[in-house]
């Protein structure tokens, strides 16, 4: 079996194409000698391999006998990710990483307190360097020359959060792990709406039961999600029943009840629908003090109903933006990485700040920051080559948020998705689908896809 890089046309082909069908098998690791998708506290492994099965599953401060591989999209940078795969090795002691887009194959060497690059091939060299690489992370190799334990042995198997084949909890874990994810930018254009839709259908797809309840007055996720059924205002039919209602009353207007299935994607996803009115009652509901926690409450009526809760927020500094970020156990902070943007972050973090506040006044916990995604991003190959990875390494650096693995490319599909429309006699109506059901095999939709495995991971609902 020979491998072609051409084949590898998004991270999860190269770590299935490149990883899992050819290197473990050619370097000689069975399926019960490596684990995929491997969480130790903040760290978060694509792969982890052994030698021999450890039992129980152990790193040794002096052993050879671990491998960390990392896979990345084709177009990205692997400079950009060598600073992290030399976090991994010195936190975990492992000797060996592996880095790979597909394109390029690097091994890296922790060396004392530093890595060294060991080897590098292009991709559509890798089958006559196959025994190179063998020389240095083959499993017979790593064999022969593994030392007997260090009695420093750190044993991780507590912390440790290792996916096993069987992915689906059962019902009564099912029922105590809802999350809600708040997603959020002061810049508006961002891409927050098209993040929205399409993550919560992805992790749709995946069996979790999704809500999505949309705070901003301009209603473009109840839009986008194709609760709009009408072409004139007359025929309105969620001016009496929206998130204004549940937000406004505390015996009345459940999440239940206003709740409405969408059909945007397959399977459906329940929507509690916004409104353009909202925005004239902002002021009489920051009078009302039990407003900015009402969600709070209601969302906790139904923590049986969901395993994932999205909430779209308006891109303002308002009370709706304010009962998200209370209400939720996450942020995902969209941004097209452009000036203002990255300008807008200064002030997120401020917004933060102040919640975190009030939070703490009810017993909750700072917010947990997912990070930044990079979304609606272009796919020209300079920026994409040059421009984008200086982008991304400047947003830990000056403000001290992280970035997301997933990219978000600004495709015509996503447009194309969002527009579509179906004919009721003389009206045209809306009739927006997911990228993913419009078109399931596009780029964009296994961009969402990469982006809901990696939210699952992070939030630990793998």
């Amino acid at each position: 079996m020979s491998f072609e890089p051409q084949l590898c046309r998004n991270e999860s082909e190269v770590e299935s194409k490149l990883i899992v069908q050819y290197l473990l098998p050619k370097l000689g690791y069975s399926p019960d000698t490596w684990h995929q998708e491997v969480t130790f506290g903040s760290i978060r492994l694509d792969f982890l391999v052994f030698a021999t099965q450890v039992v129980p599953f152990v790193l040794d401060s002096s052993s050879p006998l671990s491998v960390v591989m990392e896979a990345k999209h084709p177009n990205q940078n692997l400079n950009s990710h060598v600073r992290r795969l030399k976090r991994y090795l010195m936190s975990l002691n492992v000797r060996y990483g592996l880095l790979t887009n597909g394109k390029k194959i690097r091994i890296y060497q922790r060396v004392e307190d530093d890595i060294q690059l060991a080897f590098e091939c292009f991709g559509n060299e890798v089958d006559i360097k196959i025994n190179e690489i063998k020389a240095l992370i083959g499993r017979e190799t790593l064999k022969e020359n593994s030392t007997e334990s260090s009695p420093k042995t750190k044993e991780l198997a507590d912390n440790q959060n290792i996916p096993q084949s069987d992915h689906h909890s059962s019902e009564e874990e099912r029922q105590n792990t809802v999350k809600v994810i708040a997603v959020y930018h002061n810049k508006g254009g961002v891409g927050k709406t098209t993040t929205v839709v399409n993550l919560a259908a992805a992790i749709r797809k995946k069996g979790k039961r999704v809500l999505v309840i949309d705070l901003d007055s301009q209603a473009n996720t109840t839009f986008a999600t194709g609760l709009i059924k009408f072409d004139d205002e007359k025929f309105d039919n969620i001016k009496d029943s929206n998130i204004r209602h549940v937000l406004e009353s505390e015996d009345f207007y459940s999440i239940q009840e206003v709740a409405q299935n969408s059909q945007f994607s397959n399977p459906e996803i329940s929507v509690i629908p916004s409104h353009i009115s909202l925005m004239k009652y902002e002021n009489e509901l920051n009078q009302n003090e039990a407003s900015k926690t009402m969600l709070i409450q209601k969302l906790e009526n139904v923590k049986n109903e969901y395993d994932i809760v999205i909430l779209d927020t308006p891109p303002s500094l308002n009370l709706y933006a304010r009962i998200a970020i209370i209400a939720a156990d996450y942020l995902l902070i969209p941004s097209d990485l452009k000036p203002f943007a990255n300008q807008g972050l200064i002030n997120v973090k401020e917004f933060l700040k102040g919640i975190n506040s009030f939070r703490k006044m009810l017993s909750k916990p700072p917010i947990e920051v997912l990070g930044v995604l990079a979304c609606k991003i272009s796919t020209n190959a300079k920026f994409v080559q040059h421009t984008l990875p200086k982008r991304l390494e400047s947003i830990p650096q000056r403000y001290g948020l992280n970035v997301l693995e997933t990219v978000i490319y600004d495709r015509d599909d996503l447009a194309k998705c969002a527009e579509k429309t179906q004919t009721v006699g003389d009206s045209e109506i809306p009739a927006p689908l997911s990228v993913l059901d419009f078109k399931p095999d596009s780029m964009a939709a296994r961009e969402f896809e990469l982006l809901a495995k990696e939210v699952l991971q992070r939030i630990g609902m793998t």
